[in-house]
């Protein structure tokens, strides 16, 4: 048995031994001959990103943004898709009806969500998402072929609107 260990640990030390000259091997780099052109440097990784400003020159580790494109583009979420004539003619005809009843409602200091959700009930329009509370409500609602009606109800003013569904899905956009 001592000499089956034995030959077991000279193969093991010889595989090791293999491995290690291949690793260092590898890990050699070439030196340039003679008449060789140089090597380009590596270019640094960018390890932060850095907004682009007119006239300024970045360091090597910045990756350049445009902070004003990037706002625009966070905020697409928020943006309603185009509906067709045909939906907005149907939506402003339930806005008529609606509208009587919310006007009532600011007028009367008596504006709450569960008051707009009512209104909306009442004229056959559901799954109204509402924000806000005494002060003003600002709510969405699904019209009648589809796509939105929006707006606000306060002591001030009423809006109401007709529109697609905002690029995230909804009539309502989160606050």
């Amino acid at each position: 048995m001592i000499g089956i260990r034995g030959e077991r640990s000279r193969g093991a030390f010889a595989s090791l031994a293999c491995a290690t000259v291949l690793l260092l091997v590898g890990c050699a780099t070439a030196s340039p001959q003679a008449g060789s052109p140089p090597s380009a440097s590596p270019t640094p990784t960018p390890t932060a990103a850095c907004p682009l400003v007119e006239g300024v020159e970045l360091p090597p580790e910045c990756a350049p943004y445009d902070p004003e494109k990037s706002m625009a583009q966070n905020d697409t979420y928020r943006q309603r898709m185009d509906i067709s004539d045909e939906t907005r003619a149907a939506a402003e005809e339930a806005i008529e009806k609606v509208q009587p009843a919310l006007d009532a409602l600011r007028t009367s200091g008596d504006i709450s969500t569960d008051a707009v959700v009512a209104v909306m009930t009442d004229a056959g329009l559901m799954s109204t998402q509402t924000i806000g509370g005494r002060r003003g409500v600002a709510f969405g609602v699904v019209g009648p072929k589809g796509r939105c009606i929006f707006g606000e109800v306060s002591a001030d003013a009423l809006i109401i609107e007709a529109g697609g569904y905002i690029m995230d899905g909804g009539c309502l956009p989160a606050q």
